[in-house]
């Protein structure tokens, strides 16, 4: 037996290509024409028990076009909300799960393989179909009640084509089991992962504007009984996220389910929100929960093995079809060699190294704890949800109505050696690079009621979560249980509430809302320094002696009638696009770059640009904030294209990459002169846990998806002035302002 070689890079370039990986077998097979999927033709028994599913159900739309879903049990309840939701956006649950599955290139074309790839290496639908077996019972009946709702919403609605999905199976709430929009699996770069699969060149491409991209993730803050007004506990909700990417919902069962808050379009649980006794808040950036594996290969007479300790493993392979729509309608397909160790899937390629990647994979006790905190009635059953460690990608804000606040800095999190840098790729032939199981809930960085009496968190570190003195002390936990470190945001909301007292459900949303622009502070005096020390004979000088003193009296806050905010933000866009590559490169946000490296030259020259700019496209560099940031709803699509020329909304509140607490920033590609919203604040509400509950909450446009809906921006001048609405929750005052009042399939 000839013995095995390492694949240096010589080797591996010869017998894979010069900038791939693995020889893949790729084959294309025509199909007939992709016509519109056939219309299912659904048994007379299913419809039979889906009318009295029906039946038991009643839905209840407020004003507002609001769901408020009343069942006799819980599954009844997941039936109708299911159904409600089809009502108002079917395409985007539709488009969840073919994403979810693996499946987008079969609508969306050859440019998607990849993404598809990317899920279909962690989901299959029998490992999927395996787990629904072996659900619990009652789980189970709430994964039946998610598919007869959508199938029965699609009986009821023959005019409606899905794309590709005719029919929906319960197992397919497994491939779709948390509701963050990040997800762990999206942690694997699609370019990455072309390379070595696909053998094909990538090049980068940035926006034109020089945006850093819109800060994912959200704000949570959590108020203490003796900060406030009236002696309650308060939650604020403010998910910053891609704008209706989660509707508002109400699920109310005889068997004790109360919940209201946000639900990602075609998830059965509501996924940041409230019930009558308790809250709870997710934001993005807890401790660092997937880790990536340098694999040492070897090749032995046309098989792959990857060292581990003094032992060699067999890659496991997959054969991963992956079909695909053409540009002429018809169907091609693709079957990528997909390479597997006992860490998880090779996605990429180091040096001569392969890269594998973990990261939890427990769909069916994920489900099981989204679902179960949304009936928790007191900090103690929350605990014992959170105690399954399947909400890998959060942090967690809490309030209840006996007073209690707390904080979860993220909630899975491995157990790993603290010798290692697990911010970097790690050893994979080397056992002590293994995950030893997770930490417990009381190991990992917690608080609860802290004597500071608030609790927030902007995606930032938890060091500061509770103000000086009432916070976890970072250095007691091991570095990999936080990620991220302090933003313009954190330091924000800390100098709002370390005096905030007396607060109420509209002192917090003003709170939430508060206007300083954090990231200028150290910005602005340092330009003021720079051009101070120009030379009279520079030309700087003069040129931009109005636009530094616009800035030097500024008072740092937005509002629409501003113009050093638009010279601001500009200003800040400019550095961004100058300089942002190379804070990335050294894993700098690049807010803080632009803050400590930058030369007086690099800021000077950046204000002259932006108000160049400014100048070209608005013809004036005075123009004033409100005149450039709006809000605009155009149409249901999900790739939502702006125009100068249509309707818009004035908005004060600015990108959180200024450490804006109120999150409205642009992330599609800029093909217009304003600045268009499409990410940030998107469901927010204010709660208040006394003996009744008492919430305002606002979405960003409206609750429907149709533009022919009343319910299509009909709360978009009160999102874009900062104005919330009130929460519906008791049965007496939505009958008092109902719209409609139905069992599904009226």
């Amino acid at each position: 037996m000839p013995l095995p070689r390492l694949l240096t890079p010589v080797l591996l370039g010869a017998l894979v290509g010069a900038t791939a990986a693995p020889t893949l077998a790729v084959a294309q097979a025509k199909a007939p024409v992709n016509a519109a999927p056939a219309a299912q033709a659904f048994s007379a028994a299913d419809v039979a028990r889906w009318k009295a599913s029906a039946q038991r159900v009643t839905i209840l739309r407020d004003k507002w076009g609001i769901p408020h879903i009343y069942g006799q049990t819980d599954a009844d309840t997941v039936f109708g909300m299911l159904y409600a939701q089809a009502e108002d956006d079917f395409n985007r649950i539709e488009l969840n799960y073919i994403n979810a599955m693996g499946r987008l290139a079969e609508v969306e074309g050859e440019k998607e393989i990849w993404r598809d790839l990317r899920m279909k290496m962690y989901i299959r639908p029998d490992d999927m179909q395996a787990k629904y077996a072996a659900s619990p019972a009652w789980l189970k009946n709430l994964m039946n009640a998610f598919a007869d709702g959508l199938n029965y919403y699609l009986h009821t609605h023959p005019e409606v084509k899905p794309k590709l999905l005719t029919r929906f199976e319960p197992w397919m709430a497994l491939t779709f089991s948390e509701g963050s929009i990040g997800g762990d699996i999206e942690s694997i770069d699609l370019k990455d992962l072309e390379r070595f699969y696909g053998k094909r060149p990538v090049v980068a491409q940035l926006d034109a504007r020089g945006f850093d991209p819109e800060p994912r993730g959200s704000n949570g803050f959590a108020i203490a009984p003796r900060r406030s007004a009236n002696g309650h506990a308060l939650l604020m909700i403010n998910p910053h996220t891609s704008f209706y990417f989660r509707p508002e919902v109400h699920m109310v069962s005889e068997e004790g389910l109360n919940a209201y808050g946000a639900v990602t379009w075609g998830q059965f649980f509501i996924y940041q929100g409230f019930n009558d006794k308790l809250g709870w808040m997710h934001t993005s950036g807890g401790g660092d929960v997937i880790d990536e594996y340098l694999e040492t290969v070897v090749e032995r007479d046309g098989e792959f093995f990857y060292k581990y300790g003094k032992h060699e493993g067999r890659m496991r392979t997959a054969q991963i079809n992956l079909p695909y729509k053409m540009p002429n309608g018809r169907m091609a397909s693709r079957t990528v060699t997909a390479y597997f160790t006992h860490h998880g899937p090779v996605v990429r390629q180091e040096g001569d190294k392969w890269v594998s990647v973990k990261m939890m994979d427990d769909p069916l006790n994920a489900l099981t704890q989204s679902y179960t905190r949304t009936k928790a009635r007191d900090y103690n059953a929350f605990y014992k949800a959170m105690e399954l460690r399947t909400n890998s990608s959060n942090n967690t804000v809490y309030a209840d109505a006996q007073g209690n606040i707390a904080y979860f800095h993220g909630n899975f999190i491995p157990k790993r050696d603290p010798r290692f840098d697990w911010t970097k790729p790690v050893d994979g032939s080397n056992p002590a690079t293994e995950w030893q199981g997770l930490h417990e809930i009381k190991e990992t960085i917690t608080l609860l009621n802290p004597a500071s009496g608030y609790i927030s968190n902007t995606n930032n570190w938890p060091c500061n979560a509770a103000g000086a003195g009432s916070s976890p002390k970072c250095a007691n936990y091991p570095a990999y249980m936080w990620s991220l470190p302090e933003n313009a945001r954190g330091r924000n909301a800390e100098r709002v509430f370390k005096d905030a007292k007396g607060l109420d459900i509209d002192g917090l949303i003003a709170a939430s809302y508060d206007t300083r622009l954090a990231a200028f502070e150290p910005l602005v005096p340092a330009l003021v320094a720079d051009h101070g020390a120009l030379h009279e004979s520079d030309p700087r000088k003069e040129g931009l002696a109005e636009q530094v003193a616009v800035l030097r009296d500024w008072n740092l806050r937005y509002a629409i009638d501003s113009v050093p905010t638009s010279l601001a933000v500009y200003w800040g866009q400019e550095m961004v696009a100058e300089h942002g590559a190379r804070a990335r490169a050294e894993s700098i946000p690049a807010v803080d770059y632009i803050s400590t490296r930058l030369s007086p030259a690099d800021r000077l020259d950046a204000l002259a640009r932006a108000s160049n700019r400014l100048q070209a496209d608005f013809g004036n560099w005075r123009t004033p904030w409100g005149e450039i940031n709006r809000f605009q709803r155009l149409s249901g699509d999900l790739d939502a294209q702006y125009d100068d020329s249509k309707p818009s909304l004035p908005v004060a509140f600015a990108s959180a990459n200024w450490g804006s607490l109120a999150s409205f920033g642009m992330s599609a590609k800029q093909k217009t002169k304003r600045i268009y919203g499409d990410r940030g604040n998107s469901f927010v509400a204010a709660v208040e846990f006394g003996p009744r509950i008492k919430a305002k909450s606002i979405l960003a446009g409206g609750q429907s998806g149709d533009p022919r809906s009343p319910h299509f921006t009909d709360q978009a001048a009160m999102y874009a002035r900062g104005e919330f609405k009130d929460v519906l929750f008791y049965k007496e005052d939505i009958e008092r302002n109902l719209e409609r009042k139905y069992h599904p399939g009226q």
